[in-house]
């Protein structure tokens, strides 16, 4: 793993880890530390993208993923018209599927995608699919979110329907880490229905370039969706944590206790799974 960047319960016991830059899923036993990889499609074979490649424009930059029922779907960023693909996972067997009408919905909502379009999370919530908009692009860049009716959207991505409205847009002020502004990195939701987020102060000139980070945080929707409850992460130190976060996943047992996924944004260094711990303030 290279590139962590979504974090998903993928069976019992298993997180299914996304990466933005390689075009593998990797299958994680926390207990154990075993991972095992599903390989995606590939006309050409090649599979890792990167700067010292020169192909990292040709990459999926899948940033969300969901898991509906036993099948998983993973979120290209939208961020360029190569990155409007989802990869779905059935049985074990991946499938990319275009999506351009999704994404130009997505893109042509402005008050969601405002001046670049990044989509870096998803969440299942009640019947619809919660997408979490970055807002890390250059101009009139927000953080929001959209609701989209699950059923209705699957139906589509299985070419049997057409392509749902986005629906309750909500923009987001997460503050600022050292005067960099906080954005979304991902979503979860919990058992009790809450909605959790990341949120990372990365200083990045636009919505496909790296920054350094001052700062990652997690926080809560509230139950109406209109504001947001968010607390920075602190290392093992208790120093800020400044490692890009970009993947979220709860304890089924346990809502205090949540795995984070880290990009390092250097192929050379795997990522990291972090266990962190929420305490009262």
């Amino acid at each position: 793993m290279r590139a962590g960047s979504a974090l998903v319960r993928f069976g019992a016991e298993t997180f299914a880890i996304v990466q933005d830059d390689a075009s593998f899923l990797a299958i994680v036993e926390p207990s154990t530390a075993k991972v095992t990889s599903i390989a995606f499609p590939s006309a050409d074979g090649v599979r890792q993208f990167d700067d010292a490649r020169g192909n990292k424009k040709l990459k999926l930059d899948l940033e969300a993923a969901i898991v509906v029922e036993k099948t998983l779907f993973a979120f290209g960023s939208g961020s360029s018209p190569l990155r409007e693909r989802i990869v779905r996972i059935e049985d074990g067997v991946p499938k990319i599927l275009e999506a351009r009408t999704l994404y130009a919905k997505l893109r042509a909502e402005k008050s969601f995608s405002g001046s670049e379009l990044n989509v870096e999370g998803a969440a299942l919530v009640d019947d619809d699919i919660l997408f979490f908009q970055r807002g890390n692009g250059a101009g009139e860049a927000v953080n929001a979110t959209a609701r989209i009716a699950r059923g209705a959207l699957v139906r589509h991505l299985e070419e049997s329907g057409p392509c749902p409205d986005l629906e309750h847009i909500v923009q987001w002020d997460l503050g600022l880490a050292n005067g960099v502004p906080f954005t979304f990195t991902d979503g979860s939701t919990l058992p009790d229905r809450r909605v959790a987020f990341l949120a990372c102060a990365e200083d990045s000139p636009d919505a496909t370039r790296d920054g350094p980070v001052s700062g990652v945080a997690l926080g809560f929707l509230d139950d109406r969706g209109r504001s947001a409850r968010i607390a920075p992460i602190l290392a093992e130190n208790g120093a800020p944590l400044t490692d890009k976060a970009e993947g979220l996943a709860f304890d089924r047992a346990d809502p205090t206790r949540a795995f984070v996924v880290i990009d390092k944004d250097d192929p050379t260094i795997p990522s990291e799974l972090l266990e962190i711990t929420l305490v009262p303030r």
